[in-house]
């Protein structure tokens, strides 16, 4: 198991393995080529990054039995849940890294809301992989926060701005290798108070079911991202709000909701 991370100092930016309460810098990428370079940082003393820039952004919804049951009972409706793996996209405009804020546009609504997942990080060409390959396409693991505007979701055509708004995707705050899905739990507090709780892996289709599915259609490349989906019902967040994702093995993501 290695955590990567990719930072910032005054006079380098790059990936490192965090270990402890430091950061060895790498020359290269550890989805490619690297080099420990023996520089090391304090971690405290690094800007951390978003830990990867995808070259593709995949991302799952309807994904917990669970988290569809309540959405459809807000909007009156029976639930609908998905015959088969199906994904959407996201946009890398979005992405922020942890401890960076979360802008809340000023004419969003007040269903302005989180959205908790795992993330997959892909590590190597997938085409066409079997389900019992396709976790070996997997790279490591980080943890998203989907923000998403209700209001907008449901009146736009698309959810170009609804979720995929600046600042609407924190991802972070690093990639942890070597970890097993069925092993994780899910835990978000705002402003330090539990919202929400669930097994990582209680999905209606699993990570592998998704790379296999969309592995026979879209080439997955060393970088991309899948974001898997949440469970529970996620809770209207305002400016002024801390928001922590916590998974266990990855760590904590945390973001605070600012007024745009």
């Amino acid at each position: 198991m290695t955590t990567w991370c990719r930072f910032q100092t005054a006079n380098r930016t790059g990936y490192g393995m965090v270990d402890g309460d430091k950061v060895t810098a790498v020359d290269g990428n550890p989805l490619g080529d690297f080099q420990p370079t023996g520089a090391t940082y304090p971690l405290d003393a690094v800007k951390l990054l978003v830990p990867v820039v995808p070259p593709t952004f995949y991302c799952v919804g309807v994904n917990y039995r669970h988290h569809i049951v309540e959405m459809a009972k807000l909007r009156n409706a029976a639930p609908v849940f998905p015959g088969r793996p199906d994904i959407g996209y996201r946009a890398n405009n979005a992405l922020i890294a942890h401890d960076e804020d979360i802008v809340k546009p000023a004419d969003a609504g007040d269903e302005f809301q989180y959205e908790g997942e795992l993330v997959a990080v892909i590590g190597k060409r997938c085409r066409n992989a079997s389900r019992d390959q396709a976790l070996d396409c997997v790279f490591g693991w980080t943890i998203g926060n989907d923000v998403s505007e209700r209001t907008w979701q449901q009146s736009d055509r698309t959810l170009w701005r609804a979720k995929n708004s600046d600042t609407f995707k924190p991802m972070g705050p690093w990639i942890v290798t070597g970890l097993d899905p069925n092993a994780m739990q899910t835990v978000i507090r705002v402003n330090g108070r539990e919202t929400d709780r669930f097994a990582t892996n209680d999905m209606i289709f699993d990570t592998a079911d998704y790379i296999a599915e969309v592995s026979k259609y879209c080439t997955l490349e060393p970088g991309d991202v899948m974001w898997m989906g949440t469970d529970g019902l996620p809770q209207n967040i305002k400016p002024g709000d801390s928001v922590e994702i916590e998974i266990s093995g990855i760590g904590v993501l945390r973001n605070r909701v600012v007024q745009g």
